[in-house]
């Protein structure tokens, strides 16, 4: 089963299937994924007819262990390259680099980031400013630590990802309710029927300014530094609304977000890969959120190639198989893209309007909306449940994100409201 060139992609995600031909040879990328997930996604007919996937190979990489034993069972494969595509990937690819004596974060920095808790305990030692957090096993724990807090507290879990299983929570009076909404972190699809560990977070509310820093990495040193602004969808749930790339803020502040990300990959000795480390700024002091070992979600790393341009994907493949970088990487963008996401109430969708009419605004490239009259929404619990999006670019960072509201302006979505479950009223604030 040998085969030079080969690289193990760990996690599937569809979008990466179109770009592989401009990056691999035919033949060349072996998918890894849960049978679950293979089964649930139709993943097998997703990529039927690609000269470039020569195989999926079925394996349960959540559990510990796995990577060793995939190691064992496929020590012929002599692959260039193991490459995470998804948060639950890191630790599994991590470790399978490892052992095929390939570049990688490092299994210990890829665990350490896949847990929240782990990460606050190990960055705040090395100097990096974090929330107050601890963790609870139940709603008289929440109830303790907001008290102890004197103001609004952040539930959430610290080892999910797209914002599952988030509140933000004002009053103490809603904690109970609030605790059983977070414990219920149905990911459907994208995640193995088996159930996951809960682990569960109460942490100080931090209120500020959200960003996010994009930062390749090999041996440990960065290559290419990208700073995103983020905001949120206003309520409880702390899902983003939208996308600035790059962030619209002052020079010394994104120097001092990739200072403090340094800080962050050097506190837990990630090593090779890319990191998409999320900020609150309060005061002008960076609060960590938390940091992926993986690239960034909702369309970030799009905005970036087209902002720059750079060719990131194929600069992060290059990294990853230990090759030169083809062509210099640029220091700053040269105009600005944004994204801005729809989400709506919970009902039943009576009709979508204005979505071709968003299409053909100015300075859009994609335009998606994903829900359809009839369709019943049970309503925005996570980043999951946001139900289109409009990406742009613009002259400058400011501009794009104008075209973007404008964009996303012409799209009206009628709902019918139906109850739904509790989801508290509160204050919109940062988590």
């Amino acid at each position: 089963m040998t085969h030079d060139g080969t690289v193990i992609l760990v996690g599937f995600v569809a979008a990466a299937v179109p770009t592989l031909p401009q990056i691999q040879p035919e033949q060349s990328v072996i998918f890894v994924e849960e049978p679950d997930v293979v089964r649930k996604r139709d993943v097998r007919d997703k990529i039927a007819g690609s000269a470039v996937i020569r195989d999926l190979v079925e394996w349960e990489f959540h559990l510990p262990g796995k990577a060793d034993e995939f190691y064992h069972a496929y020590r012929d494969l002599d692959p260039v390259a193991v490459i995470p595509l998804t948060e639950y990937a890191t630790p599994f690819a991590a470790r399978l680099a490892e052992r095929y004596g390939l570049p990688g974060a490092g299994f210990a920095a890829a665990t350490l980031l896949r847990d929240k808790a782990l990460l606050r305990n190990v960055s705040r030692a090395a100097g990096v400013t974090n929330p107050r957090s601890v963790r609870v096993e139940g709603p008289h724990e929440v109830l303790a630590f907001m008290r102890e807090v004197g103001g609004p507290i952040v539930l959430k879990p610290a080892n999910r990802q797209a914002s599952v299983g988030a509140l933000l929570i004002h009053d103490p009076a809603d904690v109970p309710d609030a605790w059983e909404a977070c414990v219920v972190q149905d990911e459907g699809v994208f995640v193995p029927d088996r159930p996951m560990e809960l682990r569960m977070l109460a942490e100080e509310c931090v209120v500020g300014q959200q960003f996010s820093v994009e930062m390749l990495l090999r041996a440990g040193q960065d290559l290419f530094v990208n700073v995103t602004r983020a905001r949120l969808v206003p309520g409880p749930v702390p899902a983003e609304e939208s996308h600035v790339v790059p962030a619209d803020t002052t020079p010394e502040l994104i120097a001092l977000l990739g200072e403090q990300t340094r800080r962050v990959v050097d506190a837990v000795g990630f090593r090779t890969g890319i990191v998409h480390c999320e900020w609150i700024v309060s005061d002008g002091v960076p609060h960590l959120v938390e940091c992926a070992g993986r690239f960034a979600g909702d369309g970030i790393i799009e905005l970036i190639e087209r902002a720059y341009p750079v060719d990131l994907v194929r600069a992060y493949y290059a990294v990853m198989k230990g090759e030169p970088i083809p062509g210099p990487l640029p220091r700053a963008a040269q105009r600005g893209a944004a994204v801005r996401f729809l989400s709506i109430d919970a009902g039943v969708v009576r009709d979508v309007r204005g979505v071709e009419e968003a299409g053909r605004a100015e300075g859009v490239f994609l335009c998606d909306v994903t829900v359809t009259a009839g369709q019943r929404f049970g309503g925005l619990r996570s980043s999951w449940d946001r139900v289109g999006d409009v990406m742009v670019t613009g002259g400058s960072p400011q501009e794009a994100l104008r075209l973007a509201e404008a964009a996303a302006a012409l799209i009206e979505i009628d709902v019918q409201p139906v109850a739904e479950l509790f989801v508290p009223e509160l204050e919109t604030a940062a988590p």
